[in-house]
């Protein structure tokens, strides 16, 4: 079973993915780090997103200045558009290459970590999906926090995304990641024993 594991920004996504994979040992390709790599340099995509937004947004070293590309695209949609029919299908295609050779290794269950699963119509590359809820007041303060974010810049963050309560909607199922991190791991195994994986 390939599991899509989403949740909004800040919403403690990554404690969840931490756990599938050393509790229950399933292999997790995060389509997040899999961003990070296609833009390195000497990469296509890297080349592609110069071309479109200029040399402005490399560092002296040739590397990308994420805090520059992200003040551009984060207020505005068309710029934001730009930079995702870039990205998106080099993404894209890395992630299944990934699952194509874990799925050959012998890999019954792989989870495929997503931030944008819904918003990017990615469902048709999992078999079921999971969302990471957690109280918008929580991940408001997690982000100023861990990002050092004004509320406004947090606010901008936040409303990039699909609200959590519709992913809910949309989600085959869900677990509450506001509490505590035994409630949620307990949570976790209930829905993978509903989906015969534990």
């Amino acid at each position: 079973m390939i599991i899509g594991l989403t949740g909004n920004i800040a919403s403690g996504k990554t404690t969840i993915s931490n756990i599938l994979h050393e509790t229950y040992r399933l292999p997790i390709i995060d389509a997040d780090k899999i961003a990070r790599k296609v833009v390195e340099p000497g990469e296509d995509t890297l080349t592609q997103l110069v071309h479109t937004f200029g040399e402005d947004i490399l560092l002296a070293n040739g590397s990308l200045d994420r805090a520059k590309l992200g003040k551009i695209v984060f207020n505005n949609s068309d710029e934001l558009e730009k930079l995702n029919a870039v990205v998106h299908p080099a993404i894209r295609k890395q992630m299944t290459e990934e699952k194509d050779r874990l799925i050959q290794e012998g890999y019954k269950h792989i989870v495929m970590d997503i931030p944008l699963l819904f918003e990017n119509n990615l469902t048709y590359l999992v078999d079921k999906t999971l969302v990471v809820y957690t109280e918008e007041t929580i991940r408001m303060q997690r982000l100023m926090k861990r990002n050092n974010f004004s509320e406004e810049e947090a606010r901008n963050r936040m409303n990039a995304q699909m609200s959590a309560e519709k992913k809910k909607q949309l989600a085959d199922e869900w677990l509450d990641n506001s509490g505590t991190i035994q409630a949620s791991k307990q949570q976790l195994e209930e829905i993978l024993k509903k989906w015969s994986i534990v």
